[in-house]
């Protein structure tokens, strides 16, 4: 028997679709007291849930943790043997079950009541026995599952971490959380490295920085772009002010001219005015001056507009910025 795969897959994410946009009418005034509780939390946020929704619940805990609000997943059937003792009376409990009966949750809520831990919930039966005893419940029902038998949580996971997600980014924006606080949690990554890595951190510094006279001679420049090694030099003027810059480029427009670069002057052949940004800044901000700009390298200049730095794509490139 042969199956249309794109119809069901049309008709699950339909199914879903609906069930998410549903979603939508009802976040109330149960919705702001959780956001209420959980920014009051001194503690940490505990979710907890079984089978499917314990997945459901363990993405959450992460999301949760990675967007400000210090989050960790307790599986409740280990909970009701020794694990109930990571949670505190300043912590916050949130639990899924879609049907608000899961055994192995109902029987640790008498310890965390006993601990006062504010309990939050998410189910699909406002009238169940978990949202009963909450604090603060989160109706998250869904009128049918995708799966063909109406039995596999499929729908019902999906609403749940709609609804998570709905309160992680209420909480992320209510605590003023920024990129560059995201990025701090995400170190080891490369969204990571864009956020936080500064052009001070890959550029030429000190005696790795290429730099000639205005006085010097073209030759004397192209030795100093090659002991450098970054396919450009700057050029300065007495006082160490930038005035200039030589790349791979300019040499070849030069040669393009016909002119003898071992009588030529640096200052007859550089780029005057170029482009430059002061040390501090983010070095994904230098790539984008750098793409915009159609140009390879960029001088960091101090606030007397010395020449502190320089980097090129391939800077960028080796810190995984672009």
């Amino acid at each position: 028997m042969s199956h249309n795969h794109i119809a069901t897959a049309r008709r699950v994410l339909d199914v879903e679709a609906r069930a998410v946009a549903a979603l939508g009418e009802r976040v109330s005034d149960t919705f702001e007291q959780a956001c209420e509780l959980l920014l009051a939390c001194k503690g940490r946020v505990i979710v907890t849930g079984m089978g499917k929704s314990g997945h459901i619940g363990s993405k959450l805990a992460a999301t949760l943790a990675s967007t400000g609000t210090p989050s960790f997943f307790v599986h409740p059937g280990e909970a009701s043997h020794g694990d109930l003792g990571m949670i505190t009376t300043e912590d916050a409990v949130l639990a899924l079950s879609n049907s608000g009966e899961t055994g192995e949750i109902l029987t640790i809520i008498p310890v965390i009541k006993r601990k006062g831990a504010v309990l939050i919930s998410m189910t699909g039966r406002p009238s169940s026995s978990l949202a009963q005893l909450s604090d603060v419940h989160l109706d998250v029902g869904v009128e049918e599952e995708a799966c063909p038998h109406n039995l596999a949580p499929t729908t019902s996971t999906t609403a749940a971490l709609a609804m998570g997600d709905a309160l992680a980014i209420a909480l992320l924006e209510a605590r003023g959380f920024t990129a560059e606080d995201f990025a701090l949690s995400h170190p080891g990554g490369s969204l990571g490295r864009r956020l936080l890595l500064k052009v001070d951190d890959i550029m030429h510094a000190e005696e790795r920085l290429p730099r000639v006279n205005r006085d010097a001679s073209l030759s004397d420049a192209l030795l100093e772009m090659t002991r450098k090694g970054l396919g450009m030099t700057t050029v300065v003027d007495d006082d160490g002010r930038l005035i200039g810059i030589f790349t791979d480029g300019d040499l070849r427009r030069t040669l393009e001219k016909g002119l003898d670069i071992r009588q030529a002057g640096i200052a007859d052949v550089m780029s005057p005015r170029p482009v430059t940004m002061p040390p501090g800044h983010l070095a994904a901000e230098a790539l984008q001056i750098m793409e915009t700009r159609k140009i390879n390298g960029l001088v960091v200049c101090d606030a007397d507009q010395r020449p502190v730095g320089a980097l090129n794509t391939q800077d960028l490139l080796r810190a995984g910025v672009m």
